[in-house]
This record gives structure tokens, sequence and C-alpha cells, in this order.
């Protein structure tokens, strides 16, 4: 690397939620990243495989083992920072997630987050985004059954983000949420559910602000029903 050239990454000073202790994590930086489409499930692929922001969402602390994203609230409920301690940092073998992570390591460090998120009751709707991108890395190495398992985690988590309407005040509107439980149900052969809720965002139409997951909806509802229709030829 040149003089001139500037590092896609960068170490970003952290503190705690939990132990208030502060620790280095890395991240990526923005003008750094290229994206050249989207999945269906909106997972961003990137023009260069080597610089994946996904990998570094989560910063887990060294100190007590805690970690989280930049969606979890600072808000820790009665009895839940003692629930952590006693599941979490009571195990917690110190090490540093800081620096280049691996595919291996970006997992474990969500599987931490969902972790920290469960103890600490984070809305169902952050645990699912952590479910969504785990299953995202796995396609990325083509791991199917591992891709699928944790598509079908995420899924669930939205269902119950969405009856909760823990979603209300973030950025997922309700069009954004019932179209990616469509989507995710149809990935994994859920086609009750999958038709279901295609059908809602679609009849949704005229009320929502979201022109194009409306039309992201109606494209993918083609798609199925002409890939049904091949199936019923073959």
């Amino acid at each position: 690397m040149s003089i001139m050239e500037i590092s896609p990454f960068y170490e970003k000073k952290m503190q705690c939620l939990l132990c208030k202790e502060h620790f280095p994590t890395t991240r990526i930086r923005s003008r750094q990243v290229r994206v050249s489409d989207h999945d269906s499930d909106f997972r961003p692929i990137y023009m260069n495989k080597e610089i994946n922001p996904l990998f570094y969402n989560v910063a887990v602390c060294p100190h007590c083992g805690f970690a989280y994203t930049d969606d979890f609230s600072p808000y820790f409920g009665p009895g839940t920072k003692e629930m952590i301690a006693k599941n979490i940092t009571a195990k917690w073998r110190s090490r540093s997630f800081g620096g280049i992570r691996t595919n291996e390591e970006a997992v474990e460090a969500y599987k931490l987050a969902y972790l920290s998120a469960n103890f600490k009751k984070e809305k169902h709707l952050t645990m699912a985004g952590m479910m969504l991108r785990i299953a995202w890395i796995y396609r990325e190495t083509e791991q199917n059954e591992q891709e699928i398992r944790y598509l079908r985690i995420a899924r669930d988590l939205y269902l119950q983000a969405f009856s909760n309407g823990d979603y209300v005040g973030t950025q997922m509107s309700e069009t954004r949420v019932q179209y990616i439980i469509a989507e995710l149900s149809w990935r994994i052969h859920d086609r009750a559910q999958a038709i279901m809720n295609f059908s809602r965002v679609i009849e949704a139409q005229k009320r929502s602000t979201e022109p194009t997951i409306i039309q992201l909806a109606k494209d993918r509802w083609q798609e199925i029903r002409d890939e049904e229709a091949t199936n019923k030829i073959g």
C-alpha cells in the first residue's frame, strides 16, 4: 500500500454499554464501500469482496463479554445487568475482536450480540437483523444449511416484531417488515406465510409511502408464480 493510499479500516474507541470500560473496535470507512447490487432480502453485494462492513457491525467488549450493535438501546431493564453478569461475564474469557475479522469471527460476534440482546431484552427487530446478517455471511460462503437455519430464526423474530409492533419508531416500516417476512418465508420454503405477506404488502400500496418495496413485492410475487408454473410443467 502506497503512502497516499488510505486503509479502508479504522479503529473506533468504544465505551461498553454494560461495564463502561473503554476498548477499540474496527470499522470500515463508508467512502471505501461500494455496493453493486442487493439480493431480494436486502443483502448488499459489495464490489470489493475483501471489504465487508457486515463483519464489523458488532462491538465486543473484551472486559466483560457484552456484545452490541448501534441498534441497541442504552437502557437496561431491572435485573437484566445481573442476568448478563451471570450468564455472559461470569463465563467470559477475555479476548479481543478488534482487528480484521474472518467469516467465523464475524459470525461469532453476532452470536455473542444475540445472546447479549436476549438477556438485555432488546427488540425482536434488533435480534432479527443480527440473525439475518449471519445468514448473509453463510450465503457468501455457500453454507446453505446454515444459511437456511438462520433465515428461519430471523423470519420468526420478524414475525414477533410485527405482532408486537416493536418496529414502530425504527427505520423499518410496517411495509418493509411484512416484505422481509414474506421474502424470508419463501426462502425457507414456507409458502403459506410467503404468499400471505406478499399479498398484504401489495394490498397496502394505496396507503404505503414505500413504492420501491411495493414494486419489489410485485416482482417477487410474479417470480414465484412463474417458478411454480414452471415446476408444474416440469
